[in-house]
This record gives structure tokens, sequence and C-alpha cells, in this order.
């Protein structure tokens, strides 16, 4: 225990890594036992229909926020200058312009979401979530400072606490109102409890407005890369929604999105961890350097990697199972769904510890170019997919997308000096076996699927 204890404790490299990774995956695990919980209550409160509606807001808020990410939070975790106020407050001033400006576009394209998906509703519900945007504007540079240090002690107690505030109010709202309003509301409240605790709670000298010449130019330099990145890294991790959303019926989109819901805890836990803690690591640790830094980063891979795999490996293995004793049968067909993308998501957990080298060594042009691949791999195969085979067809080609982006990940890491080939190919073979075993157990609700999706 005193081995343990020492590990664990200190300010080193190691030390800091290791409680962020503990305090990540604890967080993680608590925030989605809370979200399942909360999820089951809504789905009897509430109507398909409703989690479809929502899929498509937050499709939007979430592309607002990334089609215009001038990557202010990476440029504080990497940059020398990412303790000096001067460079913070100048960091700070573009992230509040940027949340006034984001809000003020969420409410202009209300009335052209709402003719596209053919939903009056949509003018009335994308301003108000957009409120959301406009407060986490707001949110002090001390959230990115304690990034940059890995310490995530007082970070995830906050997230942990803004979580359940917007879990009781949307379950409080929806009993009262039974309306998806529930659901946009409680957004907004969840987003402006995180502004006051993290306000209150983070250690470190407040922000100001401000504007230093010199740290502007750094932060515009680094974050035009970035800025093009969060565009295709949207459309890479919403174009399902984008695209399924237009084609299928609000009600088994809904469907579609409580499976996705639950097949979404491994990636959700492995983008979780890497953005967290890799360009960190990866800054001190730089693989080019020596033979004793890349050996530690594979350790690293292989436990991030393995652990995720395993976890994806119950979804695939359970997920008829669990929807089948969670939900009613207005949502069956969500079991299949959870089978087949908990293993098209395998390819996306082999490579994502490679992608962050990059921004830790301030390449962020390249990571760009890798985000792009991605993107466009993705939305081709969804396409490609629903007219080969419909939704079972788009499922196959999410798997599918990584699987032609993989030389684009290969020249990335290669140049880091990051790439190894030994894990790909020794967690390629376990994905295998592991799908096998997946689609054996799982034969009966995938055929069905593949019925409802023509084939």
């Amino acid at each position: 225990m005193q081995q343990v204890k020492a590990i664990f404790t200190g300010e080193g490299l190691l030390a800091r890594a290791l409680r962020s990774s503990a305090l990540t995956v604890a967080g993680f695990g608590g925030a989605q036992v809370l979200r399942l919980a909360s999820n089951l209550i809504l789905a009897r409160l509430l109507f398909p229909e409703a989690f479809g509606l929502m899929a498509i807001v937050s499709v939007i808020i979430q592309g607002l926020m990334q089609f215009s990410d001038v990557g202010v939070s990476p440029a504080i975790m990497q940059s020398k200058r990412g303790d000096d106020p001067a460079f913070l407050n100048t960091a700070w001033t573009i992230q509040v312009l940027r949340g006034a400006g984001l809000w003020l576009v969420a409410c202009a394209l209300a009335w052209p979401v709402a003719v596209i998906y053919d939903e009056p509703l949509l003018m009335q519900l994308l301003p108000v979530a957009g409120l959301s945007l406009l407060i986490t504007g707001f949110n002090p540079t001390a959230l990115d400072t304690a990034k940059r240090h890995l310490r995530w002690g007082r970070v995830t107690a906050i997230e942990f606490a803004v979580q359940i505030t917007g879990i009781v109010a949307a379950v409080a709202l929806a009993w009262w109102w039974h309306s998806v309003w529930a659901l946009v509301v409680s957004g907004v409240l969840s987003a402006g409890v995180a502004l006051v605790l993290f306000w209150l709670f983070l250690p470190g000298a407040g922000n100001r407005m401000g504007w230093e010449r010199l740290a502007a130019s750094e932060l515009i330099h680094f974050g035009k890369w970035i800025f093009l990145s969060t565009i295709c890294g949207f459309l890479f991790n919403q174009a399902d929604k984008l695209i399924l959303g237009k084609y299928l019926s609000f009600d088994v989109f809904g469907v579609y999105n409580i499976g996705f819901f639950l097949a979404s805890f491994p990636m959700l836990l492995g983008h979780m961890l890497t953005w967290r803690l890799l360009i960190p690591i990866y800054r001190e640790l730089p693989p080019h350097e020596s033979a004793a830094n890349f050996a530690k980063l594979r350790r690293m891979r292989f436990a991030v990697t393995g652990g995720l795999m395993a976890l994806s490996a119950g979804f695939a293995l359970l997920g008829v199972w669990l929807i089948g004793i969670m939900y009613d049968d207005r949502y069956a067909m969500a079991g299949a769904v959870v089978v087949l993308m908990a293993l098209m998501q395998l390819p996306q957990i082999i490579v994502m510890t490679y992608d962050q080298a990059s921004l830790a060594a301030g390449d962020s042009r390249r990571f760009f170019i890798l985000t792009l691949a991605k993107a466009a791999a993705m939305i081709l195969a969804l396409l490609l997919g629903l007219e080969w085979g419909g939704l079972m067809g788009a499922l196959l080609g999410y798997g599918a997308a990584m699987v032609l982006a993989y030389p684009v990940v290969i020249w990335l890491a290669r140049h880091m000096r990051a790439w190894d080939p030994v894990h790909d190919a020794a967690m390629t073979a376990l994905g295998l076996a592991l799908a096998a075993l997946a689609l054996w157990l799982n034969g009966a609700a995938l055929t069905d699927l593949a019925q409802l999706s023509g084939w």
C-alpha cells in the first residue's frame, strides 16, 4: 500500500497522470451511471420523437462550438506562456467574444434548420439552447490551467455536481411539462451552474478583458488550424446524426440515439482520457527523444486501448440484453444498434492515442489534415452505406470510415515517431475475435435489423 501511495502522490508526471486517469475514470463512471439512470426515467416521461428533436438541437449546438473553435484550450495547454496572466486574459477575451457570437448565430440558424428538418418547433428550441454557448464563453481560464498541469480533482467534482443538477432539473421538468423543453432548459441551467462553480472553486487569478498583441498572434497562429480541425472533427463525430436525422423518421431516429447512447460509453471515455492526458504527456515525454520515452508511451497505449476494448466488448456482447431489461418494446431495435455500433467503434479506439502527438508538438496543421481525412471518410462511408443498405449499411459504414482513414493516421504518427505497429496489429486481432463472438451471440437481433433496413 505504501508503494501504491507513493506512485499516486507527488508532483511528477507519472503521479499526476495516474491521479488524472483515476479521477477521469471514476468521474466518467459516476457520470454515466447518472446519465443512464436519467435516460431510463426520461424515456418513460417523454416520447421517442423528443429524443430525436433533442439530438438535432444538440448536433447544431455542438457544431457551432466546434465550427468556431479557435483552439484556446489546447493553446493554453501546450504554450510556453500558458501560465502568463496577459496570455490568459487575451485568451479569455477571445473566448467571451466567441460565445456571444455563437448565440447570435444559433438564433439566425433556427429558421433554416426548422425548414430543413420540417419541424417548426426547432425555431424556438435553438435560440434557447444557444444560451448555453453564451454562458460557456465566460468560463475562467483556470479550467484550462488545471488541464495544463493535470490537476483534475476539483474539475471532476464540479463536473459531477453540474451533472447532478442537470439531471434533477431535466427529470423534474419532464415530469411537469412532458415536453422536449425539459431537455433544452436543463442544459442551459447546467451551463449556468458550471460557470458559477468554476469561478468560485477553481484556484487561480480571475480573468478580465485584455488584449496583448503577441499573445493574440500566438493564439491565432496556433488556432487557425484548430479552427479547421474542429470543423472536420464535428463532421466526423456528428455526421451520423446529421445524415440519419434527415433520412429517418424522428421516432426511428430517437431509437437509434438510444442505442448510440449506450454504445458510445467507451468512445466518450477514450476521448476524455486522451484529451485530458495526452497533450501534457506527449509534451513531457516526446517519443522521438528516446527509446525509453517510446516504451513508456507503448505501455500507456496498450493500457488505454485494452481497457476501452474490454468496455466495448461488454456492450457488443450484451447490448440486446441491456436494452431488453432497461427499455420497453418501443426501443427494441436499439439492442442491435448497440451491438453493431460497439463493434464499429473498435477501429477508432485502436488509433485514438495518436492524434494528440501533433498538438503537443505545436503542429496543428498535421492534426487538421488527419481530421479532414477522417471527416471525408466518414461522410462518404455513411452515404454509401445508407444507399447500399439503409440503417444497417450506415452503421457498417461508420466502422469502415476509420479503416479508410488509417493510412493518414500512420502518416501523422510516423512523422511524430509515435506509430506503434505492434500495438495496432495486436489490438486489431483482438477486435476481430470480439466481433466474431458478438455476431454469433446476437445474430437474431442483427438479422431483424437487416430486414428492417431492407436487406
